[in-house]
């Protein structure tokens, strides 16, 4: 009886923290609507760091040139000039004369990250204040700066979107939205709403003046992970980390289960390496546990199996779905087994944020060890 009553507790515990976060991050998320461009339209640059050619390069690079915005410059980052993307730009840049836009090549090595890295010589060029780092896969929308400057507060010290996925082609694409939507943003913007603002790598505002004072984007290579050195260093000013209300789509296309694997072990090696402690209990956010729990605890007050299973499964993805759907997100007839999926790889893939051993960073082979990393170069991958 002791021990149905203790596994019944905890599987009902994790149960209603798993909703308590969905209704967290519901009440920061909005639907995306349009923002009209304020009455102070401030100059930005936006630094896109990039490398190789992906399905949808040609589309986020239009949509790049295409902002709603009076005064922004582009300056895109490339670290190899044999690299595709290259070809891609420039035509970009020639479609576009009347977008200021810069074309940057070369490779700073200033840490083990070689996102940062390539991003280094566009800050240094930036002209102007307030500055935008974005990813190349990020799907801007016409109002794409009026989200991200809408988000900044006076105790504000940086602005971040997660990434949320859309255009899966295939199953495991499904999978991959799984990880990115209903998972990972759901609880960095239930973190938010809690004082616990994470700064995510995708896009990221910053007052240039501020971190230029505070070391510039070379102090983002004190730790492995530049969203993970820009939480602590914004923490340590005494400022918070915003997150965009609607945050902004990566679009995916296909996706295999290695390219999922390898991602995500990344990811949780780099959690794992820069917030132990907050890495510790994502064991417990999947369904994996609380579902092992309660079958113990049916077991042994002779419940039905079967019933206890559907209970617990409907008790996590219910929810979630109807989190995707009120924002606006991907949700298909498939999403409750990539749900389901992405679950089981979940403990899998904790476990492996604890072991050591080589992780691959577009092209990379990277050994993340504690702050500092081992970075060797393998052939470039579009």
């Amino acid at each position: 009886m002791e021990l149905t009553f203790i596994a019944a507790t905890l599987s009902v515990a994790l149960i209603v923290s798993n909703a308590a976060s969905i209704l967290l991050a519901a009440s920061r998320l909005k639907r995306r609507t349009t923002i009209a461009l304020p009455a102070e339209a401030r100059p930005v640059s936006i630094v896109v760091p990039s490398r190789g050619v992906e399905p949808f390069t040609q589309e986020t690079l239009d949509r790049a040139f295409s902002l709603d915005w009076p005064r922004y410059e582009l300056i895109f980052c490339v670290a190899n000039a044999d690299d595709p993307v290259v070809r891609l730009i420039r035509a970009a840049i020639g479609r576009f004369p009347d977008v200021r836009a810069r074309l940057l090549i070369g490779d700073d090595r200033i840490s083990a990250n070689p996102k940062l890295n390539n991003c280094v010589k566009g800050w240094d060029a930036a002209r102007h204040d307030w500055v935008i780092l974005a990813d190349s896969n990020v799907l801007m929308p016409r109002d794409y700066v009026q989200h991200m400057m809408a988000a900044w507060r006076a105790d504000t010290g940086l602005v971040c979107s997660t990434p949320i996925g859309s255009r899966p082609v295939g199953f495991w694409a499904e999978v991959e939205c799984a990880f990115l939507n209903t998972l990972q943003a759901r609880w960095q913007y239930a973190g938010e709403a809690l004082g616990l603002g994470f700064a995510q790598g995708k896009s990221m505002l910053w007052n240039k003046p501020m971190l230029d004072a505070s070391g510039g984007i070379r102090a983002l290579a004190a730790e492995i992970a530049e969203d993970a050195a820009a939480t602590k260093l914004v923490n340590g000013l005494g400022l918070r980390v915003n997150l965009v209300a609607a945050p902004f789509e990566q679009p995916l296309g296909r996706r295999t289960l290695g390219e999922i694997w390898s991602r995500q072990a990344r990811w949780a090696r780099l959690r794992r390496v820069t917030f132990p402690l907050f890495f510790a209990p994502e064991i417990l956010t999947g369904a994996v546990v609380p579902l092992a729990l309660a079958l113990i605890a049916a077991a042994s007050a002779g419940f039905s199996l079967p019933l206890t299973i559907v209970a617990v499964l409907a008790a996590f993805y219910l929810p979630e779905c109807a989190l995707a759907s009120a924002k606006g997100w991907y949700l298909s007839p498939r999403m409750i087994g990539a749900l389901m999926v992405r679950d089981m790889i979940l403990p899998a893939m904790w476990v492996r944020g604890w072991l050591g051993g080589a992780v691959d960073w577009r092209g990379n082979a990277m050994t993340i060890g504690t702050k500092a990393a081992e970075l060797e170069e393998t052939p470039s991958r579009a």
